[in-house]
């Protein structure tokens, strides 16, 4: 079986897509923070020291989507024509879920630019708290669906 990332030599290639139909192409991520209540209490109520913690994380959720192909090595840039970020507090596991959901019109999906905003945006929560908590955990980074492309779509089953 010939690798989508490995030429004929086997070293690194990106794959060619000059082939394949412009699209419209969709996918959603979402991740989870774990946190002290201490932690929790200064994201939901705006009080950490370095700023408005859930604000600072979207914009970084934004901006990592944006610059996935930078930072992930086979990634297309792509021209997304939208990024929305939410996030969603549970003061019952003293926890932030993060989700991300990227468009575009292309030859290639925005998995990779959902699963990077999402990542960059828990990263910075992370970075944004941790004087107060160090032993936060970020976990179940993973894409719940997409739509288009040669794949078709895809539905994670809860």
């Amino acid at each position: 079986m010939q690798l989508t990332h490995l030429n004929e030599h086997n070293n690194p290639t990106m794959v060619d897509v000059s082939q394949k139909e412009i699209s419209q192409r969709e996918a959603y991520a979402s991740g989870i923070i774990t946190m002290s209540k201490e932690a929790f209490e200064a994201a939901i109520n705006h009080t950490g020291k370095k700023g408005s913690i859930t604000q600072t994380a979207i914009i970084a959720a934004i901006m990592g989507s944006k610059k996935t192909s930078e930072l992930i090595p086979m990634c297309h840039p792509l021209m997304l024509s939208k990024v929305n970020v939410d996030i969603s507090p549970d003061s019952s596991s003293y926890s932030i879920k993060l989700g991300v959901l990227v468009k575009c019109e292309g030859k290639t999906g925005v998995e990779m630019e959902a699963l990077t905003g999402v990542s960059i945006g828990l990263l910075t929560i992370y970075d944004m708290l941790k004087a107060i908590d160090k032993s936060m955990s970020i976990s179940e980074i993973k894409l719940e669906s997409k739509r288009g492309g040669k794949s078709g779509d895809f539905h994670r089953q809860s």
